[in-house]
């Protein structure tokens, strides 16, 4: 895991401007300074820091001013920021709390706890940046599911990504993983986005979902070459002996078969989105037809596998090869493949999730995975300002 992190400063003799009252009620622009008060801090450099008390002289209420990095809390920000940042690097916080305290930092776990939830529960919304990135819009949307456990029972979790750039994009729970469930997501997602065309692995729920949203679809060719070459790896022996005498039966040859099931393979690699290559593919699967489906209680035959393998092909093939001819308006290009979306499943949310052994609660989840997902968009920028998260 690699992230890009400002720690939070601490400035002891450094205190933000008083623009007036602090009560929401009172509104008043004039304030008196009152006196200056220690106050003992918890912090990795520092012991104590001077808080400024003012008085109101139109309510009459009092309030304090302190140091940047200091609040009205015992621990300062810079020690919290870096409870947190020991945590999403993998640590239990069992461990952070043995670590600072190493250092000479003591904090409790239940304080490192709840340091991390509350940055987490502060992260801005991962695809306001994301659009704020594109100029308003993400024209590529990456989408893939994982699962997680929590709480004894396992949580399906909606991870979406920019396909173009890679960036995260949303970490979401979803009830489940049925195709009602990702057409939803999908649209809300392309909606809000402005997203013109769908990445995503070769299940049939995210074809539904893309085809509902309005946008073109583009499966990743990685899944499909791996699913095809280990398809036809499998079948090709069979083939060859017609076992089952099934090609016999339709007048098809087993070298034919054999020779269909390698020009699939080549196809698939090769995605060239050429009227030749598709009509290649019609034929192989017109070459089977006459393969009758199995009665009830039967295993389907050789020569019927084919013509479903053969059908799922062809039709799969503009999905399979969009990414060849699309472009955006800038010349944003795709590679064919929903890595962006693995490597965030992978970095932003199995990472820290392996070394938790599950998580307790459902908001554990999206907390911690939006704030490592956060950190690490800000890899290629000047980094992911810890302090603007820490309560």
């Amino acid at each position: 895991m690699r992230l890009l992190v400002i720690p939070p400063p601490v400035h002891p003799d450094v205190y933000p401007d008083v623009a007036g009252c602090s009560a929401a009620d009172c509104g008043s622009q004039h304030v008196q300074f009152r006196q200056a008060v220690r106050k003992p801090l918890r912090d990795t450099q520092v012991r104590e820091v001077v808080a400024h008390r003012y008085q109101c002289p139109r309510c009459g209420r009092t309030f304090r001013v302190y140091p940047v990095g200091v609040s009205h809390d015992q621990t300062s920000d810079r020690l919290k920021g870096m409870a947190v940042l020991l945590s999403v690097l993998g640590l239990s916080y069992g461990a952070v709390a043995l670590a600072l305290a190493a250092f000479g930092a003591p904090l409790s776990k239940v304080a490192v706890y709840n340091a991390v939830q509350a940055a987490g529960a502060r992260v801005a919304g991962l695809r306001r940046e994301a659009v704020r990135r594109g100029g308003g819009r993400v024209l590529g949307l990456g989408a893939d599911l994982t699962s997680v456990r929590c709480g004894g029972a396992w949580l399906t979790v909606g991870v979406s990504v920019d396909a173009v750039q890679g960036t995260a994009l949303t970490i979401d729970l979803l009830p489940n993983g049925d195709a009602a469930t990702l057409t939803a997501w999908v649209q809300e997602l392309a909606s809000v986005l402005g997203a013109e065309v769908l990445v995503s692995d070769d299940a049939d729920g995210f074809k539904l979902a893309a085809d509902a949203s309005g946008v073109d679809h583009q499966v990743c060719k990685a899944h499909v070459l791996r699913n095809t070459e280990a398809w036809v790896a499998s079948m090709t022996p069979a083939l060859a002996a017609d076992g089952d005498g099934s090609l016999a039966a339709i007048g098809v040859a087993p070298a034919q078969a054999v020779a269909d099931c390698e020009a699939l393979r080549r196809l698939i690699q090769e995605r060239q989105p050429t009227p030749e290559a598709k009509a290649t593919l019609e034929a192989i699967h017109r070459r089977y037809l006459d393969a009758p489906s199995p009665r009830k209680g039967e295993t389907a035959s050789l020569a019927y596998r084919l013509r479903l393998f053969s059908l799922d092909r062809w039709q799969l093939w503009l999905r399979l090869t969009r990414y060849r001819s699309w472009e955006g308006p800038a010349g944003e290009r795709l590679d064919g493949t929903n890595n962006g979306c693995e490597r965030a499943i992978g970095w932003w949310v199995k990472e820290r999730y392996r070394t938790m052994r599950g998580d307790k609660r459902p908001e554990s989840v999206l907390n911690v995975s939006r704030l490592i997902a956060a950190m690490g968009n800000a890899l290629d920028g000047p980094g992911f300002p810890l302090a603007e998260v820490i309560v």
